[in-house]
Order: structure tokens, then sequence, then C-alpha cells
């Protein structure tokens, strides 16, 4: 039927190769993305970015010969490819020694051997631009540009043994970190890994070795299938093994990887594959229905994305389901929690509505809503005279907050105040939360208005209960947010055959919000809760303080203190001097507390010199501590760390 049309089978093969070809790319670049933005700080997940750039190099050259016929635009791009053909096997030799170095297997010859190996990918590479030796004339196939090729130097046959004895040794390294692994989710991961060990084989020019002795371009079905099933297989060995790498060193938790992860597979490569499949397709579609190229690729794209993002809504739950299975209606209920949630905003809101139908549909003047805080009553939300407001919650008196505290309404300054009482009983009562403001007695009120009443206040209660019982729950997640990271961190760690013995509690200066605490506990050094409650309190220097001192905030003072002190030069002390900046900046800001424009014009800065300054005084301040806690990890201990820490208070 599409022959009528000017298309052949071969046609359509070479266009599904082409899009595989894309998607092949699509998915490389868009995990080498992924893996930057998530995972930049582990060293496995950089040299397996090194190796997905180069492979992603090999295929852009192929969908780029696809658009050129002439000699010198082939030569140009199957030279682009060779970019990433020369370098692939010394990235996948750099990519098995790092993964190999995670297991505690360090070998500094096999450092040695994969600088050399990046040494003869730039040989190669050298060859390739300025010389014959490596590749000489371009074969060009007249009816598949995909099958160009450059026919071998005398050189080639030397780097096809490197190639492949360089990627046999990289495989090789990769089994050995998958035997050393000693846990079944450790072993599990490095599965992934090994079992993609040859797709960096996929890039190797093939045809420069079986033209001579097969010509598969001129059967370009044959060619086509191979050349699919190739792309198929690189795609679906490059995102396992991305896969793979994507938890080393991540602190969350594994299902919020592999959500992340296919989330993000989903919504680019797979999104950006369709499109280009919907472009792709312009051409035999044109001629088919007789209509201009922009039009058929307008609608095309357009009706494929808005299809696309329909079937990703509909499919969503189906996908979840499948990738926690076991943890559905948990991760079901934390999904439905955030819509749950009421923010101070979403309180005042819905307060604003029930006193706003209060005053609508009882027809008073006036109304208002009034919360618990600290013992005693404040206005939230008012509509009507917020003064009178005011002036009724002013006159009452202790009597009347009593009778309220019972449940019994009372009227002050022209309101009936009925009370709002949280519907869980603490300690066999229910407490009080606030009351509501009534320009008119409510039991003057019709049975239609007194049903709508209790409603209204039945909504002002719930409203009320939720908010104490997510601030009782925000403040919970708060205490226990350190010892989360803590246990993540605990958890994402993996055996190794040669591993230390693993410490239950991580310390403190693995943490990045390190420096953060450090400050946190300079904002409140004569006091406060992020003193008293510091993470610092977890450092071994911080516990022997509190041997001589059951106290934590002048535990955490006396460590900031020492190291305060080990920040001052042996020189006389100058306020002009550069080498007293850092000390003066940390005195004078948080020991005597002055103000900032004040310690500015003392130290002849700008304020904002100066904020840079203190915040250099800072991280050397968490140095400092870092140098006092490795001291005492190994058994040298701090001079003054257990030293009586001080009482006084700023004068």
């Amino acid at each position: 039927m599409l022959a009528g049309f000017g298309i052949t089978l071969g046609d359509v093969v070479a266009r599904i190769n082409l899009v595989l070809t894309s998607a092949t790319v699509i998915v490389a670049v868009s995990l080498l993305a992924y893996l930057l933005v998530h995972n930049f700080r582990n060293p496995v997940a950089r040299s397996f970015c090194l190796l997905l750039a180069f492979v992603s190099i090999v295929y852009s050259g192929d969908v780029f010969l696809d658009a050129v016929n002439d000699l010198d635009g082939t030569r140009f791009w199957l030279r682009f490819q060779w970019l990433g053909i020369a370098f692939v096997p010394a990235a996948y030799l750099h990519f098995s020694d790092t993964i190999l170095r995670t297991t505690n297997s360090f070998s500094t010859w096999r450092r040695w051997l994969v600088i050399a190996a990046y040494s003869v990918g730039g040989l190669a590479l050298a060859l390739v631009l300025w010389t014959t030796w490596l590749v000489r004339r371009v074969a060009i196939h007249p009816t598949n540009p995909q099958a160009s090729y450059f026919e071998g130097g005398p050189l080639f046959g030397p780097f096809a043994w490197f190639f492949f004895l360089a990627s046999a040794y990289g495989a090789l390294n990769v089994f050995r970190a998958w035997r050393r692994c000693l846990t079944p989710t450790s072993r599990r991961r490095m599965s992934y890994v090994l079992v993609s060990v040859a797709a960096p084989l996929s890039v190797f020019p093939y045809l420069m070795l079986t033209s001579p002795v097969v010509d598969l371009p001129s059967r370009p079905l044959i060619f086509g299938a191979l050349a699919g099933l190739s792309n198929i297989a690189i795609t679906w060995m490059t995102t396992v093994m991305a896969y793979g790498v994507a938890y080393h060193g991540v602190l969350i938790p594994d299902r919020a990887v592999k959500r992340n992860l296919i989330k993000f597979l989903i919504q680019a490569p797979v999104l950006g594959s369709c499109v280009i499949l919907a472009m792709l397709l312009v051409p035999p579609v044109e001629r088919i229905l007789g209509l201009p190229r922009d039009t058929v690729l307008i609608f095309v794209v357009v009706i494929g994305i808005v299809a696309f993002q329909l079937f990703v809504s509909v499919s969503r739950p189906l996908v979840d389901r499948l990738i926690f299975w076991g943890d559905w209606s948990e991760v079901h209920w934390l999904r439905r929690l955030d819509e749950r949630l009421l923010t101070s905003t979403d309180l005042r809101q819905l307060l604003e509505n029930i006193v706003t139908s209060i005053v609508d549909v009882l027809r008073v003047e006036s109304s208002f809503v009034a919360v618990t805080q600290g013992g005693r009553l404040v206005l939230d939300t008012t509509a009507g005279s917020e003064a009178q407001a005011e002036a009724s919650l002013d006159a009452l008196d202790d009597a009347g907050q009593v009778a309220i505290s019972e449940g019994a309404t009372v009227e002050r300054g022209g309101y009936w105040l009925v009370p709002l009482q949280g519907t869980e009983p603490v300690e066999g009562e229910r407490p009080l939360l606030g009351v509501l403001g009534l320009g008119r007695n409510p039991h003057d009120l019709t049975d239609r208005e007194q049903a709508a009443l209790v409603s209204l206040i039945e909504q002002a209660e719930r409203a009320l209960e939720d908010r104490r019982l997510q601030q009782n729950i925000f403040r919970a997640v708060r205490q226990l947010e350190t010892e989360i990271e803590t246990l993540q961190r605990a958890r994402s760690q993996m055996r190794y055959l040669g591993s230390p013995p693993t410490d239950a509690e991580t310390s403190p200066l693995d943490s990045p919000d390190f420096v953060a605490w450090v400050r946190d506990a300079l904002s409140h050094y004569w006091g406060g809760p992020k003193l008293a409650n510091s993470p610092l309190l977890r450092l071994r220097i911080v516990r022997a303080a509190l041997e001589s001192d059951n106290n934590p905030a002048r535990a955490v003072r006396a460590i900031l203190d020492e190291a305060i002190e080990r920040l001052k030069p042996d020189s006389e002390r100058s306020l002009q001097s550069v080498d007293w900046t850092l000390y003066n900046i940390l005195e004078m800001k948080f020991i005597k507390g002055q103000r900032t424009r004040d310690i500015a014009a003392r130290l002849a800065m700008s304020e904002s010199d100066l904020y840079r300054k203190q915040r250099v005084a800072i991280e050397q301040l968490a140095l400092q501590i870092a140098s006092m806690e490795t001291a005492e990890e190994v058994g040298g201990g701090s001079p003054r760390a257990s030293a009586t820490v001080d009482t006084a208070a700023p004068s």
C-alpha cells in the first residue's frame, strides 16, 4: 500500500532506525543531565556522566549522518564520532575503577592504567583528525547514509585490540565489584551495572571490520534490523546502568530515587522521543495526505504532546502502584497529606469565610474569631469593627475566661463570646482553642439560624483543631529531622569486603549542614533553642563537656569558645589588623552582641564587607570545631574541650 506513495519497506526500516538512534541520544543526554543535577558530588556518578557524554557524541553523529549526502559533510561527522569512540574505553575503565574503589579496593597501577587509556584515546583522536594511519578514505553508501564509514588504516587493528581489551578489563572490574558486595541490597544495585557491561561495545565502528567480509549496507533490511536492535539494547543497558548509579551517595529512600528517575525518564527522554517520532513521520504523511509540511508538523506535534500528557496523567496511578507496590497505602496517604495541610493563609481564609457566613446568615453587623496563644486570646479574623472586637476581648475578665474555658457563652462589650473547643480531649477535657464573637445573642436565634450557627462553629473548631495537630506534627518532625537524616545516611551505606565497622550514629561533620548548625548556635550564643537543641550536641567533644556540666547550652557554648580562642592570633590585638579580623567579628558580633553598624564602624569596613567576612569567620570556626572533633576521635582530645564551661552572661 505504501509503495504507491513512493515509500518502500527499506524506507520504513531506515526511518524507524533513525527514530531509535535519536531516542538513544535523548536518553543518554537526559540521564547525563539527571545525574549531574541530582548526584554530581558522587565520584561514581561523575565518571559515569563522562562515559555517557562520549556515548552521546557517537550516536549524535549517526543522527547527523542521516541529514548529509556529500563527501565533506560525511567525513566531518564521521570524524566527530571519533570524539566519543576514541575515549569510550578510557571512560569505561575510569568508571569501573571508580566503582571498584567504592568497595574499598584501591590500586595505584589501576589509576595509572586509566590515565594511560585516556592518553591512548587522545592519540587515536589526533591520528583520526590529522593522519591516515588509523582511518583512511570515506566509503559512502549511495542509498544508506548511516552505513557510511572510514576504511581502516594500518593502526586500526591495534586500536581495535585496545578498545576490546580495555572494555573487557572494565567489565572484569565491575564483576569484581559485584563479588565484593556483602549485602543483598548492595549486590542487587551492583547487578544493575553488571548486566549492562556490554553497553560501551555498541559505539565501536563495526562496519570498518565487517565491510571487507560482508556488505551489510547493500542489505538495508538486515542492516536496519541489526542497527535497530543495537539501539534498543544500548538504550536499555544505559538506562539500567544509570538506575544502578543513581543510588550511589544519595541519602534519600530507595523509593524516592526510583520514583524520581522514572518520573524524569517519562517527562524528558520518553516525551522527547515521541516528539522526534512525530517529526520524522511528517514527510511520509505529507506525501500521503497531500498537505504542506508545516501544517502537518504543527498538528502532529501539538496533538502528540497533548495526548502524551493525558497518557501520563491516566497511567500515573498505575506506575506508582508498580513502583511502590508494597508501600502503596502509606505513599498514597503521604501524597494526600499535602492537600490536607492548612497553612496560616489557608486557615485565615477559612476563618474569614466562616465569620462572613455568620454575618450573612444571622444578619448581624459584625463577628470575629480570636485564637488562644500563650494562654491569652488574640484576635485573628474579623468581619466588622476590629476596634470593637479588641475592646470586647480586653473587657474579658478572669471570671469570663473561666466560664469560657468551661464551655459557657459570656457577653462582653456588646459581643457574645462562644467558646471554640478542640475535638480531641486533653487530660479528659476539651482544650480551648479560641472564641467566636457574635454581635447578637445566640439564644435569640431561630431554630434554622441556630442550626446554621452550630454547623459554622463546628467548622471553625475543626479548622483550629487541625492546625493544632499539624503544629504538633511539625514540631515533632523538626525534632526528628536530624535523626531521620542520620538514619538515611546509615541506610544508604553499603557493606563491602574490607569495609570498616559502621557507626550507629554518623558524625555531624559528615552533614552538609554542619556550617549552618555552627551559625545557628552562634546566633543563640547566650541562650535559645538553636543552642540548647543544636545538632552539635552529637559531637564527641560536646559530650565530653557535658560530663563536667550537664547543661547542653553551656556545653555547646564551651566548644564555641574553645574554637574561637583557637582563631585568636598570637600577636597583640588590633581592630585594624587583618590577622585579627575574623576573631574580632566573632567576639564583637556573637559574644558581646554588638550591632552590625557599630562593628563595621569600629573595624573600618562597609556592612556588606562585614557580612562577607562574617561568613568566612563562621566557616573557619566550623573548621576549627571539625579539627577538635577529629582530634577527639583519634584519641588526642582537645586540650581544653573538657574545661569548666562558662556561666556568665554578657554585661
